[in-house]
């Protein structure tokens, strides 16, 4: 089971209430990292994730913990599906969503919800797909948001979650470590004025149950045909499973 981080270790807030209130701090200049910090592979891994429900062709997704909405744009636009619903805890991220979906016009088919990702306000089997981008390991109980997010899938449908893991081949292993402990909280900090957030960061990847460990939880779950796919030596993994 994963280790339990949280952003802010002098807090007494729970890991939901921290994870929330970081994400609201750096909503204006998330994006802008992401991309920077990744030096643009992060659009690459999208893509790579969302290829996953091609075969599928899903008419509604639901994207968990969908932040600022790019993965569900980049969604849209290769799966074009009839309804995406994002679903976050962050108010901020969520407003910077809003406003790329009237800017781009998309309201008739993306639309995003502030809410728990751990307790969907979701029927039964309600969506064909749900994804999660960089989220499960935001989860305060990993095993409980897996499972609910199973549970508002439709029978035959297929979760799709891409996540940061650990590479283990050397030297990629230790150019990471360094990259991911050095470098990313102090471009963080400078650009986010919040460290915490890109301290965080590495904590919660390195605390992250990868690979087998994750896909058995997937199982333990309820989720069929579970596979990892590692991508760029192991720094990131897709992590499919049906229901």
């Amino acid at each position: 089971m994963a280790q339990n981080v949280t952003p802010y270790k002098n807090q007494q807030a729970t890991k939901k209430e921290q994870v929330a209130t970081m994400f609201n701090n750096i909503s204006k200049t998330y994006d802008f990292l992401n991309h920077f910090l990744s030096l643009g592979i992060d659009i690459i891994w999208r893509k790579q994730a969302i290829k996953e429900l091609a075969k599928d062709q899903p008419k509604t997704i639901l994207d968990v913990a969908t932040g600022t909405g790019d993965f569900a744009f980049e969604a849209l636009k290769m799966l074009k599906p009839n309804k995406i619903i994002g679903v976050d805890i962050s108010r901020g991220m969520l407003d910077i969503a809003d406003e790329k979906i009237i800017k781009r016009n998309k309201s008739d088919v993306f639309e995003v919800r502030l809410g728990d990702s751990e307790k969907l306000l979701f029927d039964d089997s309600s969506f064909d797909a749900v994804t999660v981008a960089y989220g499960v390991r935001n989860f305060e109980n990993l095993e409980k948001g897996i499972a609910d997010m199973l549970r508002v899938l439709k029978p035959g449908g297929k979760a799709v979650i891409l996540e940061f893991s650990k590479p283990k081949a050397f030297p990629i292993k230790q150019l990471y470590h360094f990259y991911f402990n050095s470098v990313t909280p102090t471009v963080g900090k400078i650009f986010s004025k919040d460290a915490s957030a890109y301290t965080y960061l590495p904590e919660s990847v390195n605390a992250f149950p990868d690979g087998k460990r994750f896909t058995d939880l997937m199982d333990k779950v309820g989720y069929k045909n579970t596979k990892c796919k590692p991508l760029a030596f192991g720094i990131c993994s897709i992590y499919t499973g049906i229901k």
